[in-house]
């Protein structure tokens, strides 16, 4: 017996020993994020014969006697391998020059960009490494068709198939989840992502209620948290600019075995800046983790922690604008809120042509603040001053939900099903309390404030969006991919008044319940060698939100808007993919859109215009004539018009009122024309450094809807120069010097103009930052 057992411990080694002798892992990662690579395509570069793809964790095992791979992948620069050794890490950089990459947002399933008959466009890795973002809208800018306003401190307001608006026309998205529940002060939400712990941006342009449900009217912007990465690795990051604003990124993770491990984020603080009483603080965290039970099946556990308390010093009269003379009006207005998400999701593939995930999440938010938009004077009827109030207030909610998809294959005409269930309960509260407001009326100054203690509106609301949606593609002919989408989204309110009935003479309860049906038709059809067009037609939809329906300021009813889009688009390459240009034609039609009134008082309320119109271009040109040098263009043309809009306006010299129609005008604050340029130069005998020039246009627009004043618009410049030191012992090092506003050119990001004059959201003046990190990995 003890012979067989050491010829069996003999076979053993020599079979290891032999297998070891034959076979090399070979294991490919993302250059960036250090995630493993699944499905990477390998050929023996000597011969071109393709010898199979990487697995979900991005190995792959290639018998002896290959000298040399080639690594291609979608989305991805193909890279030339040298095989020496037994184990070969690989590391494939994001591609900017690729027309078509994967994306997931589309149909919550990873696609090739091709096969979705919608506009969407991708910020890869490579992008938001190489542009060292201190705010999002220094990313998003450069997607076609998007204009996200900096309102200061990661606030912010957008313009995507719309005017720059206030109003929850756009669905913000972490790994497919909306950051905010329906109806919940969705517009401004973009301050709770961690950006640090952002790998990819996709961005939707135009409805995708079909899949996403309301609110994703303008655009949806999904944006993709990092995953453990293969093996281990880590980065760390100061940097600091000339107005006093600081910031300390640090994110790192592992893989081992059936377990990963990814924990990001960063502090950000701000002193004394450019702009009076504009102080803040940021901390934002989030960590994932994996466990892949077998290969088929995978759980991941995320939670995301934010939190910010800024100053927030209001806009400017034209003088004190013009003047440069950047002060405050008050220095007590605040924003402080805490967001906390958290959620776990089961991924199982069945088979080859089966999939499903269930998600289970949680939110827990709050938003506190002294708000400088609600400081208001008030008048008597020949327009001289009396007093000012304004308002303190907060809202909470938490939310429980639950998303489940699934994906089935069918031999059919090349078909797939995916359908799905959403259902998010969401419970918040909302109270706002009077403030007495003083004055210095010379100097235009406010100098404190008094909490009256009086309640303005104190209530809860029951919050329940239960949804269900399905999809189906067919692929009719080789070139030809058809999809329909089918969403149904009932949304109620259950509002109960905390305010006794002699307090208020508003309702002390009142349920509404929304409910749509939304569909999607769209079609692509590829023209081959990277050519090919799409169509589609779409439905969105907007219930009020909670703070428009019951308000004790909204005195005006509201509807819910739905929207009509149609739209065309097509891409190609040429010289050889040295040339990418991509454009969707679009026509938005609004039945019922909210939009923000002006009233005789001067305060302002929402309320739904009749009909508007929203029609333009969208385009995106990539020219990379050497492979150092790389030339994107990007831009939007659009007119935005009232089809049937009026106002109340008064004259308080006369105490009339007059009823004044739009009908045919342009939309206020609805620039004709965005576009952002680049040029960017990698050049191959210092690999490591890039310099790039970014020019930001924004044309003229009214901002008000009588068209009778206008801003100009602004053409700014930012410069940006980085190093990564590639090899040798600093390996890893990186330092960069981004410029902002080069020419320190003087502009409001936005313009509101009112009965007594424009006020204007200043801009920065010429910004340096530099900022210096270390990155490691291993596998």
């Amino acid at each position: 017996m003890k012979k067989y057992f050491i010829l069996f411990i003999l076979f053993t080694l020599f079979n290891k020993l032999t297998y070891s002798q034959t076979t090399i892992h070979l294991t490919v990662t993302d250059a960036n994020t250090h995630e493993a690579l699944a499905g990477a395509m390998i050929y023996n570069n000597a011969n071109g014969v393709k010898l199979g793809a990487t697995d979900a964790k991005g190995t792959f095992a290639i018998s002896q006697g290959v000298a040399q791979v080639r690594l291609t992948m979608v989305g991805y620069n193909q890279q030339i391998v040298n095989i020496t050794g037994n184990r070969v890490n690989a590391a494939l950089s994001p591609s900017t020059l690729d027309l078509q990459p994967v994306v997931v947002t589309a149909s919550r399933e990873g696609q090739a960009r091709q096969d979705a008959p919608i506009a969407i466009s991708k910020i890869n890795s490579t992008q938001i490494k190489d542009t060292k973002a201190t705010a999002l809208y220094q990313l998003l800018n450069k997607v076609a068709g998007v204009y996200m306003v900096d309102l200061g401190n990661e606030q912010h307001t957008m313009a995507i198939r719309q005017p720059i608006t206030y109003n929850a026309l756009y669905l913000y998205m972490e790994d497919g989840l909306p950051i905010r529940p329906t109806g919940i002060f969705n517009h401004n939400s973009l301050y709770e992502i961690n950006m640090s712990g952002v790998k990819d941006i996709e961005v939707i342009k135009g409805p995708a209620s079909s899949l996403y449900g309301s609110n994703s009217i303008g655009g949806a912007v999904n944006f993709i948290t990092q995953g453990p990465p293969a093996g281990y690795a880590g980065n760390v990051s100061v940097q600091g600019n000339n107005y006093h604003y600081r910031r300390v990124d640090a994110d790192g993770g592992f893989t081992q075995g059936k377990f990963g491990l990814y924990i990001g984020g960063y502090v950000a603080h701000q002193k004394d800046s450019w702009q009076d009483y504009s102080n803040f603080d940021k901390y934002s965290a989030n960590f994932k983790t994996t466990y892949d039970f077998t290969p088929a099946t995978r759980l991941t556990t995320s939670a995301a922690y934010n939190y910010l308390n800024t100053q927030t010093p209001g806009s400017l009269d034209s003088t004190r604008f013009y003047s440069r003379s950047y002060g405050a009006n008050q220095r007590f207005t605040y924003r402080k809120v805490e967001a906390f998400r958290a959620s776990t999701r089961l991924d199982h593939k069945w088979d080859d042509k089966n999939s499903t995930f269930v998600t289970l999440f949680f939110r827990d938010n709050s938003t506190a603040q002294l708000p400088s938009y609600y400081i208001s004077d008030v008048r008597d009827n020949a327009g001289n001053y009396q007093s000012s109030n304004g308002q303190v207030n907060d809202q909470k909610f938490q939310s429980y939900g639950l998303l489940a998809q699934h994906r089935a294959d069918f031999d059919f005409l090349h078909s797939r099903l995916i359908g799905g269930v959403y259902l998010d309960d969401s419970p918040s509260s909302y109270y706002a309390q009077y403030l007495d407001i003083n004055k210095d009326v010379a100097n235009n100054y406010y100098t404190s404030f008094t909490n009256t203690g009086k309640y303005i509106d104190n209530y809860g609301i029951k919050l329940f969006n239960t949804a269900a949606y399905v999809q189906y593609e067919i692929k009719p002919l080789a070139a030809l991919r058809i999809v329909g989408g089918l969403r149904y989204d009932r949304v109620h309110y259950n509002f109960t008044n905390s305010l006794p009935a002699n307090e208020t003479k508003y309702k002390q309860q009142e349920t509404n319940t929304f409910n749509i049906v939304a569909p999607k038709l769209g079609l692509t059809y590829d023209l081959g060698a990277n050519k090919g067009f799409y169509a589609n037609y779409s439905v969105g939809f907007q219930p009020p939100e909670t703070g428009d329906l019951y308000s004790a300021r909204q005195l005006t009813p509201l509807k819910q808007a739905t929207f009509d889009n149609y739209e065309l688009g097509g891409w190609f390459s040429a010289f050889d993919k040295m040339l990418y240009f991509e454009m969707s034609l679009f026509d938005l039609e609004g039945h019922n859109e909210i939009i923000n009134q002006l009233l005789p008082d001067n305060t302002t309320q929402n309320q739904n215009a009749g009909a508007t119109r929203h029609r333009g271009v969208e385009y995106a040109l990539t020219i990379a004539p050497v492979k150092e040098l790389t030339f994107r263009f990007s831009g939007t043309n659009a007119r935005h018009t009232y089809v049937s809009y009026s106002e109340v306006s008064t004259n308080y010299s006369t105490n009339t009122s007059t009823v004044k129609v739009y009908d045919g005008n342009r939309m206020n604050n609805a620039p004709a024309w965005i576009a952002n340029s680049e040029l960017t130069y990698k050049p191959l005998y210092l690999p490591g450094f890039r310099i790039a020039g970014e020019w930001q246009h924004i044309n003229q627009y009214y901002t008000n809807p009588a068209n009778t004043k206008t801003y100009s618009g602004y053409d700014i410049y930012n410069l940006r120069l980085g190093y990564t030191v590639k090899s040798n012992v600093l390996k890893g090092a990186g330092i960069w010097f981004n410029v902002l506003n080069v020419t320190d050119k003087l502009y409001a990001t936005t313009v509101t103009s009112n009965q007594y004059g424009d006020t204007y959201n200043a801009a920065a003046p010429r910004t340096y930052t530099l900022g210096i990190s270390y990155s490691f990995s291993k596998y």
